[in-house]
């Protein structure tokens, strides 16, 4: 699907897919993400690129759109909505943010990613007509926006029924929002999160993601904090938008089963994604029944859906293969991409909960009892299958836009309310920078950076341990310390660790859970997206 004249030369040392990586990270700026640009400055732009794809309104008809905002909760919103719509029967298409291994993952047909070869013909197409249109008023488009342009153009070309778009940051002049005639709107929980974009209060905050509302297209939301649930129902008035808040999901209408996304937030999104759904098939034509108003049951094909959603880096419980063997568990990573104060809260409450159920056969899709209270979760420290006594470590990193005085103490005391105290926090970068993107298989292992940010987070995590421990019943598990000398720049103070590399950190970890058969590490990792995607390429190799 290259254009005419292409003149680009294959390199023999590099894969197709490589190379397409190369050129999607030349469209990455090195700004800071609170650049003019995120707050609207040639938001107008999107529409011309619009043109160079040849993506009219008629296009995004056809797709019959779900748009998503929302603080928390959106891409879990979205998966919920497309399994649904999915096992409806429908062809879907799904675009969520970020990544967390391969680029690919952000566009999904049919529940799947992107096969390779689809992912490059659609990618140069887009690539080199933006490239040949380019001028100095309408230049390349910078990264997230030609992801999301990808998308439409893949959207629109793979036919599919529905288009379900995550907003990738605030709503107003997100790229996704060029949207103009959406089926259905929905805003998922709302928190204090990228204010330096979109504002320091709720108000401002909810007044950016309300961004996304269009002229009397109907618009869900959840329970909100008044503050921002005046704005919406404001700025939902404006446009003659029928908003209705969606009720959580009742657990009693599953028929025994489970979420497919584990945490007790998750009927929050469930709830929303109901609405979603049941709106969407009223709106284009195939339902007559207002499932909403049922409180006795659900459609078999909603529960399918509701109960088969899966979406990584979002409380997934994933063994070490490389030390763990057979049905033994010595190092068990718990990863959750938690980075405002409410979901760290959410996190650690699944954290807190999951430990302590008996990890059996299936690890890869753990589901826990709610109805079991946490005294009851946290009473037993011994692992009956394999004897083995457990104990806690924190793996953490997150932006240096949040503040870890925000973040650090909900996480640690709602663990320490149910019964987790964390024996070591470590401290990491990310391998994952911000001016490439590589593929599964190329992870930038080895670069050079500033250790300042991980150092902050460890001094923050000491301060709080030392008011925590004076009620916190430890582990007697003695970890192997981390002597100064084995690494120049690793930073090991009594209850944290600095690392000055990821890989270092769970080589650590594989020789810690080596030399202790006796104890199952449960490693906690949170706080950025982009940390768990990096603790999956190392553990899935």
């Amino acid at each position: 699907m290259a254009e005419e004249g292409d003149d680009r030369v294959q390199t023999p040392t590099v894969s197709p897919y490589e190379e397409a990586m190369e050129a999607l990270s030349s469209l990455i700026t090195k700004r800071s993400r609170a650049f003019s640009g995120n707050k609207g400055d040639n938001y107008d732009s999107l529409f011309e690129y619009l043109k160079v794809l040849e993506l009219d309104e008629e296009a995004f008809s056809k797709m019959k759109v779900i748009h998503v905002a929302g603080t928390k909760g959106k891409g879990s919103t979205c998966t919920f909505t497309e399994s649904i719509l999915r096992n409806c029967g429908f062809h879907t298409g799904l675009f969520t943010s970020p990544h967390l291994i391969d680029v690919r993952e952000r566009f999904r047909l049919d529940g799947v990613d992107i096969c390779e070869e689809k992912f490059l013909a659609y990618f140069w197409w887009c690539f080199d007509r933006f490239k040949k249109h380019s001028t100095d008023d309408l230049p390349m488009p910078t990264y997230f926006r030609f992801l999301a342009l990808l998308a439409f153009q893949i959207f629109a070309a793979e036919q599919v029924d529905v288009a379900i778009l995550e907003v990738g940051l605030g709503g107003r002049f997100d790229a996704t929002n060029v949207v103009q005639k959406p089926v259905v709107c929905g805003i998922s929980s709302l928190g204090y999160d990228h204010m330096e974009i979109l504002g320091n209060t709720l108000g401002e905050i909810a007044g950016e993601k309300a961004g996304i509302f269009k002229l009397e297209v109907p618009a869900y939301t959840v329970p909100q904090p008044d503050e921002a649930m005046r704005v919406l129902e404001e700025k939902a008035s404006r446009l003659n938008v029928p908003l209705k808040v969606a009720p959580p999901l009742d657990v009693n209408l599953l028929n025994g089963l489970q979420l497919g996304l584990v945490g007790e937030h998750q009927y929050l999104n469930a709830g929303l994604a109901i609405a979603l759904c049941t709106t969407w098939l009223q709106e284009t034509g195939h339902l007559g029944i207002n499932y909403l108003e049922q409180t006795s049951s659900l459609p078999e094909h909603f529960i399918r859906g509701l109960t088969t959603a899966s979406l990584q880096g979002r409380a997934q419980i994933v063994p070490d293969r490389q030390i763990n063997h057979e049905n033994s568990e010595e190092l068990v990573f718990y990863l959750d991409g938690a980075h405002s104060p409410e979901s760290m809260e959410a996190c650690a409450r699944w954290f807190s909960l999951a430990i302590k159920e008996d990890h059996r056969k299936d690890t890869g899709n753990q589901h826990f009892d709610a109805s079991r209270s946490s005294d009851e979760m946290v009473r037993t420290v011994r692992d009956d299958n394999f004897g083995k006594t457990s104990t806690q470590i924190l793996l953490f990193n997150c932006m240096s836009v949040r503040d870890p005085q925000l973040l650090l103490p909900r996480l640690m005391k709602t663990c320490a309310n149910n019964g987790v105290h964390f024996k070591k926090a470590l401290f990491v970068p990310n391998i994952s920078v911000y001016y490439k993107v590589t593929s599964s298989a190329s992870a930038a292992d080895d670069y050079q950076i500033d250790l300042s940010w991980q150092l902050r987070l460890q001094k923050v995590w000491e301060s709080l341990i030392v008011g925590e421990k004076a009620d916190a019943k430890t582990s007697d598990i003695l970890l192997e310390d981390v002597k100064d000398d084995v690494e120049k720049n690793i930073s090991s103070l009594e209850n944290s660790v600095v690392f000055p590399s990821l890989p270092l950190a769970i080589k650590w970890l594989r020789d810690s859970a080596k030399q202790n058969q006796t104890v199952r590490f449960q490693v906690l990792v949170t706080g950025s997206l982009h940390l768990v995607g990096d603790v999956l390429k190392i553990i899935k190799r």
